[in-house]
Order: structure tokens, then sequence, then C-alpha cells
């Protein structure tokens, strides 16, 4: 059995060992793979085969890693004996056409050897370069040899060395008789003295193929030259900056911001009264190029190289951007959005007390937890902050300019006390609920004290109505405004009054009445005043202007009409604005419109009281008479001063003539014609009250009964300012904390928001469209804010700090365009070009932790600059001062205001003809005319040099 068992094992054993032979036989790997080697060139030869078979659309559809704009990569990993390789297919989306110099989308290798398509072979290590000559030569030939077996042009490098280096060797099979080798190679220190000037590097390139006996300076050789020049603008020199601020510092005591920031580049603009920022534009590179040329002696290269940059056939410009553009981290750039964002969170925890005053109370049981984390400033930045708002600022100013157009945020003016107070508030320790709590109650007690000693509210006005559209609290503040100056007014006027009430005559005078005509028995009182109206929305167009109001205090009129023809009436007549284009119903005489009372002053909060009355009790008529009853018997006591002989009827007309039904068919249509109405021909006029005024128990009519006939200067005022100047302190004094908060957030916004659209930016169409869409968003996302209805940690609170972040980014940009205007001034199409690349690169990117690993970390883009256009950028490299000269050796030509380019790189070229030549039977068409048989591409400082040379032979 056992020797059975072994004979069916051998068996198997040769039945497996005939299977193998087999597949070598198969395979044909008995006498073609005969060492490892020619394995790792067959598995080089596989992977080019099958990438020339896919070709650039294909690869792109499959595995393609971008590497720059419209050039791409693909890898294949390889093993040869226990080491592992990576090879790597550089080529373009577009083969067509050559490489083109200086471009600056081209690889380092394309750039140094003026190749298109390539392979790179390195090790997978940690250096990813080859270390040992041999094994270099050794990669390099399998590669060779496997692109010369797919019948592929393709040039492959090996990088060698160590990575500082950059050097390469490489190959390129150029047909059947050419062949292309490349080596580049780097040294970064003791650059020979000769190598630094363009009469010794042409020389150089020159020993590449000519006799090392030859004298090149008495020998002329025809070579191709071209030159890229970059320059890089010098910093603000650091010493320099310091001993300016050491200056200013000792010049004054005042160690704040606002002497600091003369030596900062923003201090013209609008934003640099509340913070400073850093200049988002570095500095710029320039490079400086000059075209293809051919140069034929060293002394020619010595005449470059004292050349002017000005000679360069082209400059691209390209800005030094400042990293904290697109750096995300909190608490990196200070400036309005993030005091907004500590805004939003004072508000949300304002909902924690019910009232200011519980924030800074020592009995609120939060008060520990807020103490330890919440800083209030000293009282001498109160003091200051005060000082600032209520006595120099207090001219009160033209709100209308720096408001934008377009926005419908419920705030308060931008240049008004309120406004003001909310940006204080927003540097006023670090804008916790704490300080925000102090700095207002300060700020209420500072209002009550200029109330209570009839001072003028600063940045108020104390004149006009009340603006709807701005928020409670400006609202409220310009009432006290008002009242304030009525009240100061009413003081005066009662000191100067006291022992003559008699001012009639002097009025008449200043009215410029004629003393001897006859119309002097009308009388005039001394409170007249055409300023204003309180028209009722009823009134015709044509008779609008009959209507006058009368302020309380007492303005004379301006335009007063007097009838010529005068009647026994006339003399007791009092108040007349002139004639109403009517007649009396009861007299044959026309109506008069009296000088009225303004209105009552109202706020939103009043208007709303009001409607709820309404609302309440019904729109009845005799109810909403109740509410104007005050106003009503104003202007009928007016009315029948005026008009001695009238009856309620009149007034209606008068004052509601939708209330008045004429009878047209006996009229002809007079009562759609004052004028025809007007004629005493037509008197008495036909018509009748309405059904609402004819009702019996009347208010109206119960009103007028009552009411004395007196001309408005002599009436009770409508507006006590007294009591509405206490109701608009009480307001002010009880207001919540999260109403307060609410409001302050919407001005706060709408302030900075204005405040940064008085930036000077030029005609940068893209910065006025992001600032639009900025009001557009603030709009939407703080509408929630006025209705009064938040509650803590809502979404609303989220959307907030959401639009701190939009803020944030339009305010990054802003400071570009800012900074760029003010460098582009007679250049904007510089400005322009730039900003665009820039809202393209950066708002995309902006407030994202990561953008991807293919896309570029800094901004590229890159300008050309017109000839007119040359003196501008000149002049932004200014000549270096003399801490900045001594730190650099001018070694290197081609000066620029006193800047030696920081880099220069050249490239040097020799072209034969390969016709006439011993191998001229077996050159290919390509070369029959010129071939590139040498190409040095040299780029270095001062301090390094890297080489990178090409040969062509005709192995």
């Amino acid at each position: 059995m056992a020797s059975s068992s072994k004979m069916e094992s051998s068996a198997d054993h040769q039945a497996e060992q005939e299977e193998e032979d087999d597949d070598e036989v198969e395979h044909f790997d008995d006498f073609t793979l005969a060492s490892s080697w020619e394995r790792f060139i067959s598995d080089i030869e596989a992977v080019c085969r099958q990438w020339i078979a896919d070709g650039p659309k294909n690869l792109l559809k499959k595995d393609a890693r971008e590497v720059s704009e419209e050039f791409y990569k693909v890898k294949y990993e390889l093993k040869f004996a226990v080491k592992s390789y990576c090879m790597e297919y550089y080529f373009g989306s577009k083969n067509d056409g050559k490489v083109m110099d200086w471009d600056p989308r081209l690889h380092d290798l394309q750039l140094c050897f003026g190749v298109k398509d390539f392979l790179v072979i390195a090790p997978q290590s940690a250096s990813g370069v080859v270390l040992d000559a041999p094994e270099a030569s050794k990669l390099l030939s399998a590669v060779a040899i496997a692109l010369s077996n797919c019948s592929s042009l393709w040039p492959a490098f090996v990088p060698v060395h160590i990575p500082a280096r950059k050097a390469y060797i490489g190959i390129q099979n150029m047909g059947t008789v050419f062949t292309r080798r490349f080596e580049a190679d780097h040294i970064g220190s003791q650059v020979p003295v000769k190598l630094m000037h363009l009469e010794g590097l042409y020389e150089l390139f020159v020993s590449k193929f000519a006799y090392s006996t030859l004298d090149f300076s008495m020998h002329l050789f025809k070579v191709h030259f071209t030159m890229k020049l970059t320059y890089r603008s010098l910093p603000p020199d650091d010493d320099d900056v310091q001993r300016a601020d050491a200056d200013v510092t000792e010049s004054g005591d005042d160690l704040g911001g606002d002497m600091h920031n003369r030596t900062q580049w923003d201090d013209d603009c609008p934003w640099s009264e509340w913070y400073s920022a850093e200049d988002p534009v570095k500095g710029f590179e320039l490079v400086a190029l000059w075209s293809e040329k051919v140069v034929e002696s060293s002394l020619e290269m010595a005449e470059l190289e004292n050349s002017s940059p000005h000679e360069a056939q082209k400059w691209i410009l390209s800005p030094n951007m400042s990293s904290t553009l697109t750096d995300s981290s909190k608490g990196n750039r200070i400036g309005f959005a993030s005091q907004l964002c500590l805004l939003v969170d004072a508000l949300n925890k304002s909902f924690e007390a019910q009232f200011m005053e519980d924030f800074v109370s020592v009995e609120n049981p939060g008060s520990d937890n807020l103490n330890s984390s919440m800083v209030i400033p000293p009282p001498t930045v109160i003091d200051r902050v005060l000082k600032e708002l209520f006595h120099d600022g207090a001219q009160f100013p033209s709100f209308a300019s720096g408001e934008h157009k377009t926005s419908r945020i419920k705030a308060a003016p931008l240049e008004s006390l309120f406004a003001q107070f909310c940006l204080h508030s927003l540097w006023f320790g670090n804008c916790n609920i704490r300080a925000i709590s102090v700095i207002w109650i300060e700020f209420v007690r500072e209002v009550r004290w200029c109330w209570e000693e009839s001072q003028p509210l600063p940045l108020m006005p104390a004149f006009g109505s009340i603006d709807l559209s701005t928020c409670v609290i400006f609202q409220k503040l310009h009432m006290l405004a008002i009242c304030i100056e009525r009240k100061r007014q009413l003081n005066e006027e009662f000191q100067d009054c006291v022992g003559s009430m008699d001012h009639s005559s002097p009025s008449i005078e200043e009215d410029g009445l004629d003393e001897g005509s006859e119309d002097s028995c009308i009388m005039q009182t001394p409170g007249e005043n055409l300023d204003g109206k309180r028209d009722s929305p009823a009134i015709p167009d044509d008779l609008q202007d009959s209507k006058q109001s009368v302020s309380s205090l007492g303005a004379r009129p301006e335009h007063a009409a007097v009838s010529a023809d005068l009647k026994p009436s006339d003399c007791i007549r009092r108040g007349s604005a002139g004639e109403a284009g009517m007649m009396l119903l009861k007299s044959k005489q026309r109506m008069h419109a009296p000088f009225t009372q303004e209105a009552p002053l109202m706020t939103e909060d009043m208007h709303e009281e009001r409607l709820q009355a309404v609302e309440a009790f019904g729109d009845s008529l005799n109810f909403s008479a109740f509410l104007e009853r005050e106003i009503l018997a104003s202007d009928m006591s007016a009315f029948k001063a005026a008009n001695p002989d009238a009856v309620f009827e009149d007034f209606i007309r008068w004052h509601s003539p939708g209330d008045w039904e004429s009878d047209v068919t006996k009229e002809s249509g007079s009562s759609n014609n004052p004028a025809t109405e007007g004629s005493k021909d037509d008197w008495p006029p036909q018509g009748w009250l309405s059904k609402r005024m004819s009702e019996s128990g009347n208010l109206w009519r119960k009103i007028w009964n009552d009411a004395p006939a007196l001309p408005a200067s002599e009436q009770k005022p409508l507006m006590d300012p007294n009591r509405e100047g206490e109701k608009s302190l009480h307001y002010l004094e009880t207001l919540r904390p999260h109403q307060l908060l609410e409001q302050m957030i919407c001005t706060a916004f709408s302030a900075a928001a204005d405040t940064l659209n008085q930036t000077h930016f030029g005609g940068l169409k893209q910065m006025k469209t992001k600032l639009d869409q900025l009001y557009l968003t603030m709009t939407s996302a703080l509408r929630p804010l006025q209705a009064n209805r938040l509650s803590a940690d809502t979404d609303t609170i989220e959307d907030i700090k959401r639009l701190c972040g939009v803020f944030e980014h339009v305010e990054k940009l802003l400071t570009i365009a800012a900074s760029l205007h003010r460098k582009f001034l007679h250049a904007p199409r510089l400005s322009e070009a730039i900003f665009r690349d820039c809202c393209n690169f950066y708002f995309p990117r902006m407030g994202t932790s990561s953008s991807g690993d293919n896309t570029p970390k800094e901004f590229e883009k890159q300008q050309i600059v017109t000839m007119n256009e040359r003196p501008v950028v000149s002049n932004m490299f200014t000549p270096p001062t003399a801490n900045q000269s001594w730190r650099k050796v001018l070694s290197l030509g081609n000066l620029l205001n006193g800047h030696e380019p920081v880099l220069r790189e050249i490239i040097f070229s020799k072209r034969d003809k390969v016709s006439g030549n011993h191998y001229a039977a077996r050159t290919p068409n390509a070369y029959q005319d010129e071939l590139e048989t040498y190409r040095m591409y040299i780029c270095g400082t001062s301090n390094d040099l890297r080489i990178a040379l090409s040969v062509v032979s005709c192995d």
C-alpha cells in the first residue's frame, strides 16, 4: 500500500510538472525573460503600451489626476528585485502645438528641458530619488528600452542625488537617428562670481559645444537667448515702522489707536475709526520677459545685463496676498464681523434677565457666572465713550448721506446717536452682555441729564416727523430731542413775554404787508406759520394747499393771501392762510383756509396702541373722532377763527370733502370745479352732508358746537413736550434686555455695512454687486428680529451667526478692493482685473477648512502690464531704504529702481541644420530644417544656481 501511494504521488507530481512546462512553452518564458531586469523592462513596456493605447481622452476618464491647468498625470507601481518604483506619465489634455517658453502653467521638467509629455520613474522611498548612480543608469536604460520597443518618443527622467538639488538624468529617443540626453543639477551655495553674470553664463553654454581651447570672447557663436527676471517689492521696513511709532508715542500722551494708526495703510478708510485692518495686498511680484533673440558674443550679454527692465518686451504682474484671507480660524482677524458675532452671543444671553440692571447687580443669581466670564472696562473707558457720544459729536449730521438706498433694515441711521452707541458697544470690552448693560445704563443717564437740563440731544434732529421705518429706540430719541427743543423754546418765550403779550404790529411789518393798505384791518397773529401740513387724504389736490398748519411755537406765515374785497366780517377774521377757493353756505363770503397746528408726533408703539384700540371698539366714526378729538377741536377752532360766518357744513366741505355730496344736476358739476363753485353768481352751493355726518348724535357736530373760535397761535399745543419726553425716557429706562439687543443687532449690522459702503474702491462693479447682495441678505436674515418674538437658542440666532460669516467675507473683499484701488489709482484696468481674479479665487474658499488636494492654496493669477501702465507699476517698487539696502549684496544686474531681481531665469539654445551631415540620408523629415541640438535652462540668484542641459546626439 505504501509503495502504491508513492507511485500515485510521483505520478501526480510528474503531471503537475508537465503542466508547468506547457505553460512556460505557451508564454515563451523559457527564452525571452531570462532575468528579472528583462522582466522589469517587460512590465514597463506593458504599462506604456496601455497608456499609448488609451490616449489622453480615455486616461482623463479613468484615474488621471490634475497637476495644473490642462495638465494631468497617471501613475503605476512596479517592482524590480526587492525595490518598488512608481512610474508617472505626465500629459496635457491638448497635445497640439509646442511648449511655449515661460508659460506659468508649465511643469518644472517642461520648463527645464522644453519637453511636452514625459515619464518620471522614481523609487517609492522617503526621499523619492535614486541615490546610487549605477542604479539610476540601469533604471533609465530599462525605461529607454521599453519606450523604444513601444516606438514611443516620450522622454523619461529619473530623479537623482538628494531632493534639495532637484537633479535629474533623462533620455529621449527622437527616431532612428537622434537621441536627446538630459541632465540637471543645482548649486546651493558658493556660486562662482563669473556665473552670477550673463557673460559668464553665456560662456558656460558655449563651452558645451565649442573647443575648450578657444577664446570665447573672440569667436562668434549664434546662440538663441531669452530671459525672465522676477522682481519682488520689499515689505515695509520693520525698524522704520517701529521708529515712527516711537516718535508718535513720544510726541503725545495719548496712546490710543488714533495716534498709532497714522502709520497704517488704511488711515483714511472709513473703518479706521474703529479698527485697523491688515493690508491684504502685501506686495507685488513683477516678471519682465525678454523675447528670444540671437546673441553672437559675450559682449552683447554684458550689455544686456546693464539694460533696464523697461526694455523687456513683456511685463507680468501678480499680487502677493495675505494668508489671513483664507484662514478661517477664530480670532484671526478683528473687524466688524468678529464683533458682530460677539453681539449675537450677547443677544443669546440677554434672555436670562428681565432688566438691564440685573446683569450688573450683585444680587442677580447668575452674577457669579457672569463675573467670571465677562469683563467690564474701567470707568475711564466708559467716560471716554460717553464723551465721544455726547460732547465730541454734538453736531447734527445729514442722515441720508451714509445710508444704502436699497436697505430695508429697521435700524437707526448711521450718524445718529443710537447707531454710534451700537458701534461703540462693539468695541466696548469684549462686547459681552454685562459690558453692554453697563454702557447702556450710563447712556440712558446721560440722555436724562440732557432732558432735565434742556440740553440738545447730540446727533439727533430736533425737528421733522418721526420716521417709522427706523427702530423704536431711534424714534424715542428723536421724540425726546423734539420735546427738549420745544420745552426750551417755551421756556425762552415765557421769559421773553413776561409783561408783554402784544406783538402784532412788528409781525405785520416783518411779514411785508403794506402799512397803508386797506387790508391792514385783517388780524394776523404772530404764531401763524406755513411750515408743515396736515392734510386729510380726502382733500382734492387743488385744495390741499389751502389747509395750512401752524407750529405751536409760533413761526410767522410767509405767503398769506388776502382778499381784496373786504366785508365787515373780515375785520375779525384771525389766522387765515388765504382763500380756499369756495364760498360759505350762509354768507356770501369766500372761505378762508386757516393755519392749523401740526398733528402730534407718534412713535411706532403709539401707533400700534391706537390701532389696537380701533380693532377693539370697531371702526366707527364716533370712536375715530374720539381718538382725534383734540386734533379735530383744534382744526375747528382755527376754521371758526378764520371764517366767523362759517357753519358745520362749511368745515366738512373743507376738512373732509368726501362727506359732502353735491347736487351735480343743479350745479352742473360745480362740486368738481372749485373755481366755478367759488363764483359769487353760483352762491349758495347746493349739496348736503353724507349719511354718517348727518346722523343724530354725531360726535363731529358736538365737537364743532363746543369748539371756540381761536386761531392756532392762541390754542393750547396739541403735544405736551413734558409728557411725551417723560414717556420716551420711561421706555428707554425700562426696556427689556432682549428688546435692546435685537434693535442693537439690526442697527449694528446696518451701521457697519453703511460704514464699509463709504469705502472708495473705484469702478469695481463686482464689489458693488457684493455689497448689494449683502444688504439683501441682511434684510432677510434680520427680519425676524423686528417681530419681537425671539427666544434663546432659536434657529434665528444661528441664521444671524451665519450672516456674520457672509459679512466677514464681504469685509475681506472690500479691504482687497480698497487696497487695489489706492495702489492702481492711475491704472484702473489692472485693479479691476486683479480684483476679478481675487473674487473668483477667494470667495468660494472663505469660511471653508479645506478646498481639496488639487486646488491651489495660494493666489497665483497674473496680469499682463501694458506700456501705459508700466510707470504705475514701476512706482510701486520704491527704492530700498538704508536698512534694506545693506541687507542685500547687489550682485545681479538689470536693476529696477534699485531692486535686483530675486530670480533670474535664462534659456540658451543652439540650432543646427542636419541635412548636410553624413546622417542626412537617414534623417527624418521632421528634422530637415533645424534641430535644437543644445539647450540650457539656468535659474538662479546671487546665492544659488540651477542648470538643466539637454544635448541631441546622432548615436
